[in-house]
């Protein structure tokens, strides 16, 4: 069975529809699953269609160093107690996820693009169990967005990978196998999640195939393409 996860995109308290990574194009979504794009809204819509048990969360004002979404994730946090959210906040030291981690916003991701060197990715490996966080290893095509060191050091690793390709995310061109079958490699037994361009049940499986555990998936939630038949014939949530 595979894992998946919904996504969504916080800008400006809206959920908005991410594209190819091109962030000031982002527009708010718009969903046969809900009216319009407040973050309850989209997420009462999400779980409509099934019982996920975990939801991704991108803050792009904090990731864009514009503000950040805190208080909202919090109000969130208690609307869903039953979700577990996994948010991208630009977090990058071991300080900032000690306050993150206190705070009870979720569990943490480290996006390789905001690590500004591989010695960060070190720190945080050091003060936290690889169950504590995620690590997400950011590319756009086939350019890796962090320090090069990162994708090296595996060691430092925790136990779930993002394989984001931003290139694929929402362009309806089926999630990069090439990049997950050769982050499934140096992983182990890591658990590598695909991020970017899954469209239908099929490419669940071909990233299945690939070697992911699971993916992260937004548009073809809303547009239907992924339905709730899919979701229980396949996913474990």
């Amino acid at each position: 069975m595979l894992l998946v996860i919904p996504v969504i995109d916080l800008r400006q308290g809206q959920v908005v529809h991410a594209r190819r990574g091109e962030r000031d194009r982002y527009r708010p979504v718009q969903s046969m699953l809900c009216d319009g794009a407040d973050p309850e809204a989209v997420i009462d819509g999400l779980l409509s269609l099934f019982a996920f048990r975990n939801l991704y969360v991108a803050d792009l004002d904090a990731i864009q160093g514009q503000g950040d979404h805190r208080a909202h994730l919090a109000r969130l946090r208690t609307r869903f107690p039953g979700l577990e959210f996994w948010v991208d906040a630009a977090l990058h030291t071991p300080a900032a996820l000690r306050q993150w981690r206190a705070q009870g916003l979720g569990v943490p991701i480290v996006g390789a693009e905001s690590l500004p060197s591989a010695s960060g990715l070190e720190q945080i490996a050091a003060a936290f169990g690889p169950e504590e966080w995620i690590l997400s290893l950011d590319f756009r095509g086939d350019e890796f967005l962090g320090p090069a060191q990162v994708l090296a050091n595996t060691q430092f690793w925790p136990q779930r990978i993002i394989a984001m390709n931003l290139a694929k995310v929402g362009s309806e061109q089926g999630p990069d196998v090439v990049l997950l079958s050769r982050l499934a490699a140096l992983g182990g037994e890591r658990h590598v999640l695909a991020a970017g361009g899954v469209r239908d049940a099929g490419d669940l499986l071909l990233a299945q195939q690939a070697g992911a555990h699971g993916a992260l998936v937004a548009t073809a939630l809303h547009d239907g393409r992924l339905g709730a038949q899919a979701l229980r014939q396949l996913c474990c949530g």
